[in-house]
């Protein structure tokens, strides 16, 4: 994982048992919906909180991820929004940015928890791996990483953290 490149002022630390908000814009993600909720379920379990936000699916993905247990919110269509009003209503001290067809890794949470408290940060990100065949892909998502590294720009795709105070 790479962390932002935003520095902290020296007299504030990130406690690392800040609680963390998952917001997921989501439209027509019916596909992707079952392998993403089983995994933010774990991380619910660990006391993150998760908000998906639907912005008008057609599809049944607020249905099936509320009969899942999880909170759905309503915005109008625009990731922008979505993320904006999921972060309004989100309880967390972190707020993660995640896009339906992204799977964050096992022990996310403590994962971020751990990098803004270590490196003093406000925000950061995670690095992307693509998943599929084609060889080319990765080297996609190594020239990503590599570009959010050196300029210090994130991608939603890179799943976005950021404390509430930054945000």
């Amino acid at each position: 994982m790479r962390r932002g490149d935003k520095q902290l002022p020296l007299d504030v630390r990130v406690d690392p048992m800040m609680k963390v908000s998952i917001i997921v814009p989501v439209l027509n993600e019916i596909a992707t919906l079952p392998a993403l909720l089983e995994r933010l379920r774990l991380l619910a379990l660990h006391g993150c909180e998760v908000i998906l936000v639907d912005g008008g699916s057609d599809d049944g993905s607020p249905s099936l991820a509320r009969c899942a247990g999880f909170n759905v919110l309503q915005a109008p269509r625009s990731r922008a929004r979505q993320m904006n009003v999921g972060a309004a209503q989100a309880q967390g001290d972190l707020l993660l940015f995640l896009h339906a067809d992204t799977l964050l890794p096992f022990g996310a949470d403590m994962l971020i928890t751990q990098s803004l408290h270590t490196d003093q940060r406000q925000w950061g990100r995670f690095d992307v791996r693509i998943a599929g065949k084609p060889p080319v892909l990765r080297l996609v998502a190594w020239f990503m990483n590599y570009r959010s590294h050196l300029s210090g720009i994130a991608t939603g795709d890179q799943a976005i953290f950021v404390t509430r105070s930054a945000f």
